[in-house]
């Protein structure tokens, strides 16, 4: 019975002592300052820094969101009025610094302003290896999101792009989008994933 009871008791341990721990924060202000550790749930194999900024006329939102994940993947995603960046890594509290600033690379893509015009070009930052195209439909208008972003993140993407190597190869065609609609959407893919 002793024996049963040491080896129950080493378990435990042993498992509690394996559980992943992350920095946690949600900031609309753009700083961390207030972070807190948290024990991660299981499935969770990953701590994750995320960062977003987004320009919606002449206002600037920056969110930046820590937390555990199940599936994270490091790169950049820029779409001319919002870029988000993220850092994944896999050992405790190894989040505790904010998302890299990437700095350009040189590639240009195309993106899709609030105008509905997709001739204006982006300067590619970081990782952001590819020029992307995504088209849909929502409420029955058409929408298109271009703008440059990293393979690894679009390797983990399952939505339906369109991605190419070269500069400016993502094409300069006008659509009708709805800009607010396409930031919620990509803070919301990130933040779910």
């Amino acid at each position: 019975m002793d024996l049963q009871l040491s080896v129950s008791l080493l378990f435990i341990l042993f498992t509690a002592g394996h559980s992943l721990s992350c920095y946690e924060c949600l900031s609309e202000t753009g700083s961390c300052a207030g972070q807190t550790v948290k024990t991660c749930p299981t499935g969770s194999s990953q701590c994750m820094s995320t960062t977003a900024v987004a320009q919606v006329g002449d206002i600037t939102f920056k969110v930046k969101i820590k937390d555990c994940a199940v599936a994270c993947q490091s790169g950049s995603m820029n779409l001319g009025y919002v870029r988000i960046t993220s850092s994944c890594c896999n050992t405790n509290k190894c989040n505790a610094q904010d998302a890299p600033e990437p700095v350009s690379n040189g590639k240009k893509c195309y993106f899709c302003d609030e105008q509905q015009s997709c001739s204006n070009t982006v300067k590619c930052s970081g990782t952001e290896d590819r020029c992307i195209k995504a088209t849909g439909t929502f409420g029955g208008q058409s929408l298109v999101v271009k703008g440059c972003v990293s393979k690894s993140i679009f390797d983990a993407t399952s939505v339906s792009v369109q991605r190419c190597v070269g500069n400016l190869c993502n094409g300069a065609q006008s659509v009708t989008q709805s800009v607010l609609f396409l930031c919620c959407s990509l803070l919301n893919y990130f933040l779910m994933h």
